[in-house]
């Protein structure tokens, strides 16, 4: 008969504790005390009879790990493991080398944040390989995982359950700790989606006794979290409105909610990404139901901006300009909507992807052609609406040279190149009828007195065929940009000023008829 182990946590039900032999179980916590302080409990909560060894990762084991007199297994195996990812990798092979793991209970303690240099592929391909060691061993292996920022990895974990039997976390409150469990897997049958509150007394953890002992309902569909500035300096509109006067604070109580509605405020250009990451952890690890909103206060936001914020999770992005009663009519419209839309799992892809073109003004064909190329593959980005690509001729009597120092692009993602006799620009997000306004930014002169035509690709798989043919045009067709004076070697007493170099002007004092004189 295979061997049950448990989870150190006393009065959790067997839904949310046990851990069965031939799986892999991993919980997450925000200090390294507290982690030593469940495998402690987790030792003690053993039978006398059963099997265990225990894993300290960068520490003397001797030191963290003690017996209980009273309770626990009557002998543990205490092992340690140098803080590295060489250590992981051949922890099957060490633990043989000691001991049969059959029917044993391995308990892993990570050293602090040891997996933050790791990367999420590498992190899949040891669960793979960690899981089919436990099932050909017919043992149980918990990981218990401190670090200071384990929201990234937790939310990586939770698409892994193939390998993982169990997945949850022990984030410290106030007076308090929220074991919150994406899902936990064992003969009882599947939980899923349920936060805990536990008490951490005498080193021992205990469940708040005002928990029950239930699937946790989906009972706060009608609360509203706001930061304080969406409603413009109103009161609570009702008693489901909760306030708050940061958006990390808002963050915190959103991690408590199972399907409210999380207003954030959008008020500089800068909150962007650390609100984009509070989404992304939310939008992964609370689920569909919930509703995120995004209201911009003042003008913040540009396109690409709006992009990554609803690809990280946000059901609605409400303008600057929409003024209160709107914004609350948008909040009411959303209500009863599930979140159905593709999150990636890592939130650096849509920090890449969203914002992909990093080039600004002439590069070479080949380069050009590449950057083109790879913007029209991104799937994270609108269909049809990734920008704007046109190709100009020359009047006759102006080089194709001499046109390319005419054009001066100014925002980030506007590229040209020059071949074939044609001077080709890429206007990153530019819609087609926003063309002409464009090129009016861009040449000094208008177009019609320097171009004699011009051809002009919007549609992703237009752009993507004229690339293609770009692409056979042999190098010595390419075009080469004159030399200018920022290109030249600096002369003598002179200075950049970002575009040219410019002497500088040197004070000349001029003789008296008595110093002349005086100096002959």
């Amino acid at each position: 008969m295979n061997p049950i182990f448990s989870v150190g946590i006393q009065s959790l039900w067997d839904e949310l504790r046990h851990m069965p032999a031939g799986g892999v179980w991993w919980i997450s916590t925000d200090r390294n005390e507290d982690a030593i302080s469940l495998v402690n409990q987790t030792i003690a909560a053993q039978e006398r009879d059963a099997k265990v060894a225990v894993i300290a990762m960068g520490e003397n084991p001797k030191k963290i790990f003690s017996l209980n007199d009273e309770c626990g297994p009557d002998k543990v195996r205490l092992f340690s493991m140098p803080d590295g990812q060489d250590g992981l990798y051949f922890l099957p092979r060490d633990i043989q080398c000691s001991i049969d793991p059959h029917h044993y209970l391995v308990v892993l303690k990570c050293a602090n944040n040891a997996w933050q240099n790791i990367s999420t592929e590498k992190l899949r391909l040891w669960l793979e390989k960690i899981n089919k060691w436990v099932r050909d061993q017919n043992c149980t292996l918990l990981v218990v995982s401190p670090g200071s920022n384990n929201d990234k990895q937790f939310s990586f974990l939770m698409s892994e359950y193939r390998s993982l039997f169990g997945l949850a976390s022990i984030r410290h409150q106030a007076d308090s700790y929220l074991y919150d469990i994406a899902f936990w897997c064992n003969e009882k049958g599947v939980s899923a989606r349920q936060q805990l509150s536990l008490k951490h007394i005498d080193d021992e953890w205990h469940l708040a006794q005002q928990e029950e002992t239930v699937v946790q309902p989906r009972n706060d569909e009608k609360r509203i979290l706001s930061h304080v500035a969406v409603l413009e300096g109103a009161p609570a509109l009702s008693e489901h409105w909760s306030l708050f006067d940061t958006n990390e604070a808002l963050f915190n109580e959103a991690r408590n909610t199972q399907a409210a509605t999380i207003v954030f405020s959008l008020t500089q250009n800068n909150q962007i990404e650390s609100i984009a990451r509070q989404i992304h952890t939310l939008r992964r690890q609370r689920g569909s139901v919930l509703k995120i909103v995004v209201r911009e206060n003042t003008t913040s936001l540009r396109a690409t901006d709006e992009r990554l914020l609803l690809g990280c999770g946000a059901n609605m992005v409400i303008p600057w300009n929409a003024p209160l009663s709107r914004c609350l009519t948008l909040l009411e419209s959303i209500q009863g909507q599930q979140f159905n839309r593709h999150v990636p799992e890592d939130i650096t892809t849509l920090l890449s992807m969203t914002q992909p073109m990093k080039l600004r003004g002439y590069q070479k064909w080949d380069t050009f052609c590449d950057a083109v190329s790879n913007m029209m593959s991104n799937t994270l980005l609108p269909a049809d609406g990734k920008g704007v690509m046109v190709a100009l001729r020359p009047v006759p009597g102006i080089r194709i040279e001499q046109a390319l120092t005419l054009c001066r692009p100014n925002r980030t993602g506007d590229i040209m190149t020059i071949g074939d006799n044609r001077l080709v620009l890429f206007l990153s997000f530019c819609r087609i009828n926003d063309l002409d306004t464009a090129l009016n930014h861009i040449f000094p002169l208008p177009t019609g007195d320097i171009f004699s035509n011009r051809m002009i690709w919007f549609e992703d798989n237009l752009i993507s065929a004229e690339i293609v043919q770009m692409k056979q045009l042999a190098p010595e067709q390419w075009g080469k940009p004159l030399l200018v004076a920022s290109d030249t070697k600096p002369v003598l007493n002179a200075t950049h000023d970002g575009h040219v170099w410019r002497r500088v002007p040197e004070p000349l004092r001029l003789l008296s008829d008595a110093e002349e004189r005086a100096s002959s």
